[in-house]
């Protein structure tokens, strides 16, 4: 099933959502309505359960160019309540329970960047091409960029990244770990879909609460870490699909995880 919106693409299929970022007239650059969309879009995903895991994509062979500068839609808005409201997007992105997985063609820069960045994994083409292109537009890094670049590559070379703004190919993004897998284009829809099939089928409970406690580990102690490993344990302890997954090794079968 697909729903069109006015800058978006939304398809269901199986339990996997494909949200594609479609103006390709723009490079999918995001405007007004496209911030709107994604974060309700976001929302939206984030509590239905038959959504099992989720993939951010742009169409015709891009990712996405960044913010559309030539958009008007703040025109009448303060500059800094319109950045707030950018912002609700990035934290409805992060909030996501399910997985999600940037399949990234073409260029990622600026907030396109960060968008890929905000996602739990990141699968490019070996054509993309990734930049922090803020400064060479004389703006500052944003769309959580300055929140999770540091946690991938380390503070100076996110001040690199950031700083020069340097366009940067995939297999060098692959190097410095900001991408999980570099593909030929034509290998990437296979990669992102056993990708994508594997985590829709695994325990939706058990899954979100990893995503959870790794996306808290570098704010927390060792002492929270462990009281956070424990409460999410216990209650993997009392889930069906738990216990479906204990019968179904001892039956040597695949289990049927049905999030409950």
């Amino acid at each position: 099933m697909v729903r069109p919106v006015q800058s978006l693409q939304v398809e269901r299929d199986g339990g996997i959502v494909t949200v594609t970022l479609d103006r390709p007239r723009r490079k999918n650059a995001m405007d007004g309505a496209m911030f709107a969309e994604l974060k309700a879009t976001f929302r939206e995903i984030a509590g239905r359960e038959d959504d099992r895991a989720v993939v951010v994509t742009g169409a015709a062979g891009e990712f996405c160019s960044g913010a559309d500068l030539h958009d008007t839609s703040s025109a009448t808005v303060h500059k800094l309540t319109w950045m707030r409201g950018v912002g609700e997007v990035v934290l409805a992105l992060h909030a996501l329970p399910q997985p999600v997985i940037a399949k990234v063609r073409g260029v990622a820069v600026g907030a396109g960047a960060n968008l890929a960045l905000g996602c739990d994994l990141i699968a490019a083409a070996d054509g993309a091409r990734f930049s922090e292109i803020f400064a060479r537009r004389g703006l500052t890094i944003d769309f959580g960029g300055s929140y999770v670049l540091p946690r991938l590559v380390g503070l100076h070379k996110a001040k690199e990244l950031a700083l020069l703004g340097d366009i940067i190919s995939a297999a060098e993004a692959l190097r410095l770990g900001i991408v999980n897998r570099v593909v030929p284009d034509a290998e990437l829809d296979d990669l992102v879909d056993g990708w994508t099939r594997q985590l829709a089928a695994g325990p939706p409970l058990a899954l979100s609460m990893t995503k959870k406690l790794l996306n808290s580990s570098l704010t927390s102690t060792l002492e929270e870490a462990l009281e956070g490993e424990a409460v999410a344990q216990a209650l993997n302890f009392e889930t069906e699909d738990t216990a479906e997954a204990m019968v179904a090794f001892a039956e040597k079968r695949d289990p049927v995880f049905k999030g409950r």
